[in-house]
């Protein structure tokens, strides 16, 4: 049986100019990957690389019934650029009528912007913060949406001058109304510029606590951060505000609160990032009390990193550890 050998034959060309299936479309079709996960109601909604759409990221719902839908067409872009690398650009909340309330980072201009995408008549987005001609602006991030005070939380930075050191951070409270979309003095401060890097804020359960993560020059955020904590009056305005954990060798990655009012966090206290419960004050006692009652409660003492496999973080009692 005669057998037919096909030959191949090398092709010699100068350095970079030899054809390749691999094209600079084809690299940039898997660039990026999905980013800042979160449900609303119970859908599930994320960031997704559109690089055939500019490089844009698209904010997308997966929709109860398996449908993936995009909640933003071009040109909107969802991206923060909060401390050079970003932070979490979108929050919403579910509605018992008019679906979802959203709020979102435009990257072009960096403004806050109020959308609904299943509202009746459609339309597009709407600014809710300025902008601002100093230095790089006024940058948002971290939003946390609180449609029953009009408001949304987040981290503002506000640049004060041409240099790329000329900026101050705050916590900051935008009207969900507008008001503010042309009006730098309408942004309510929640705190003081003393830190230099801040995290969003996270509101207690009752209301009453608002609890946020600080830190400053020269650490960087795993070597030393602080819990801040601070009552919030009637008006909304923190009061009181102190440190209740961490400190300049004890990192504090992230916290949330638990059902029944007590702080959870993950730190590094032990040398491990694990999960610890800090116990809230008896009585009506305020923010400046909250850590005098003694050292907070490890949930997992691993000693291993694993505060993100304990399932703690809704939970009032004491998981259960993963095997370690």
């Amino acid at each position: 049986m005669q057998q037919t050998v096909q030959q191949q034959t090398a092709v010699t060309a100068p350095y970079g100019a030899w054809s390749s299936p691999v094209d600079a479309a084809l690299v940039a079709s898997y660039d990026g990957h999905p980013e800042y996960v979160g449900t609303v109601g119970e859908e599930v909604w994320w960031t997704a690389p559109r690089p055939g759409e500019g490089g844009r990221r698209a904010l997308v719902r997966r929709r109860t019934d398996g449908a993936e839908v995009t909640v933003l067409a071009p040109p909107w872009n969802v991206r923060s650029k909060v401390m050079g690398y970003g932070g979490m650009p979108w929050a919403a909340v579910d509605r018992a009528s008019g679906g979802p309330l959203v709020v979102f980072v435009h990257f072009a201009d960096q403004r806050l912007y109020l959308h609904e995408p299943d509202a009746p008549a459609g339309g597009a987005p709407r600014p809710l913060t300025p902008l601002s001609a100093v230095g790089e602006g006024l940058r948002w991030a971290d939003p946390v949406l609180h449609p029953e005070r009009g408001e949304v939380w987040c981290v503002l930075e506000e640049f004060t001058g041409a240099g790329p050191t000329d900026v101050r951070r705050v916590i900051a409270a935008v009207p969900l109304d507008g008001s503010a979309a042309e009006d730098r003095a309408a942004v309510r401060e929640l705190t003081d510029d003393r830190h230099r890097f801040l995290t969003g804020p996270r509101l207690s359960p009752d209301g009453r606590r608002a609890a946020w993560i600080a830190w400053d020059h020269p650490r960087m955020p795993w070597d030393g951060t602080e819990v801040m904590l601070a009552d919030v009056a009637e008006d909304g305005s923190f009061t009181g505000a102190r440190a209740v954990l961490g400190g300049p060798d004890e990192s504090v990655a992230q916290i949330e609160w638990a059902e029944d009012g007590a702080l959870l966090a993950a730190t590094d206290r032990t040398g491990w990032w694990n999960l610890h419960r800090l116990e809230p004050p008896e009585g009506a006692a305020g923010a400046r009390e909250w850590g005098r009652t003694g050292p907070p409660v490890a949930l997992c003492p691993a000693r291993r990193s694993s505060a993100g496999r304990c399932g703690s973080w809704a939970t009032a009692g004491s998981p259960r550890c993963p095997a370690v």
